[in-house]
């Protein structure tokens, strides 16, 4: 008998580990071990502040299945921001996260600027590491869902790779359920005080790294950085931590994308990175970016 802590895993649950039916009937429907391909993902909208049921279908059915999905403007011509909010809006996405250093509207203009403070990665041209949007967060302040808007893409650089949690959740537990124990413990991961100029800004986290919602869907807090990360201190904790990076330095597991203008990722919160790039007097990296408490749908 493996002990889960979280209420909301039932009897039932396909993420009850004591209930290997359960995941099995769960597992069948899930594209494991294959990562999609473009074309999997790919939605063409016609008029983002008019989008049609079919578009809208498209799309969540794409999260549905991949938790993710590629959208692609026909007009390329007026990409305000507004239109971020009117896609979330459309694909029930309406809670957003305030986080800091988002614009006043809530939503993150993602380019290289001059910071005050603390110095946060995704503005500035530096890589990103794998991780997922929020992990930081209050526990019920988690991110479901994200919109990434490419208004300029950057001169060099600048790809993201993409890979989905829960097909990430069914390598771990093929290989050793144990693994998904440890990631379920409530002191799995914890993320320390943020502390700028002296002053604690935000409290640390401590929390799972797997989490199953409210829905009964699964939802993923993780980080692969060095420094800042305390893992809880268990040997399995640390081999379920090291067999994840593993499998996220594969790139036959990841799936890579080089947003152009005009395209953006509508997901629910998929482990993510980003390289670094290289902007020009010509061409300077802008992307809009909006999280959310709600999931696609």
């Amino acid at each position: 008998m493996i002990h889960q802590a979280n209420p909301l895993i039932t009897s039932g649950s396909s993420f009850n580990l004591n209930n290997n039916a359960a995941y099995i009937q769960w597992r069948k429907k899930k594209p494991a071990y294959s990562k999609p391909a473009l074309g999997d993902l790919l939605v063409r909208i016609k008029d983002p502040y008019q989008l049609s049921d079919d578009e809208i279908k498209a799309i969540v059915e794409r999260c549905e299945y991949f938790n993710m999905a590629i959208y692609q403007l026909s007009n390329t011509n007026n990409q305000d921001r507004s239109l971020v909010h009117v896609l979330g809006k459309r694909l029930a996405l309406s809670n957003l996260d305030a986080n800091l250093r988002a614009d006043n509207d809530s939503v993150s203009s993602l380019e290289v600027r001059t910071q005050a403070g603390n110095q946060y990665i995704p503005y500035t041209n530096k890589a990103l590491s794998w991780h997922t949007d929020g992990y930081y967060n209050q526990l019920d302040k988690q991110v479901f869902g994200i919109i990434m808007h490419c208004v300029r893409p950057a001169d060099a650089g600048g790809c993201n790779q993409l890979f989905n949690p829960e097909e990430l959740y069914i390598m771990l537990r093929d290989e050793n359920a144990n693994y998904i124990e440890a990631l379920m413990h409530p002191e799995a991961m914890t993320i320390p005080d943020n502390v700028e100029a002296g002053k604690v800004i935000r409290e640390a986290q401590t929390g799972p790294v797997f989490i199953v919602k409210p829905d009964g869907r699964l939802h993923m807090r993780f980080s692969a950085r060095k420094r800042n990360i305390i893992w809880r201190d268990t040997a399995v904790t640390h081999k379920a931590v090291e067999m994840i990076n593993t499998l996220l330095a594969d790139e036959t597991n990841v799936l890579k994308v080089a947003l152009q203008a005009g395209q953006g990722i509508v997901c629910n919160n998929v482990l993510h990175n980003r390289s670094g790039f290289t902007d020009s007097d010509t061409q300077k990296r802008l992307m809009y970016r909006a999280r959310y408490y709600d999931a696609v749908g």
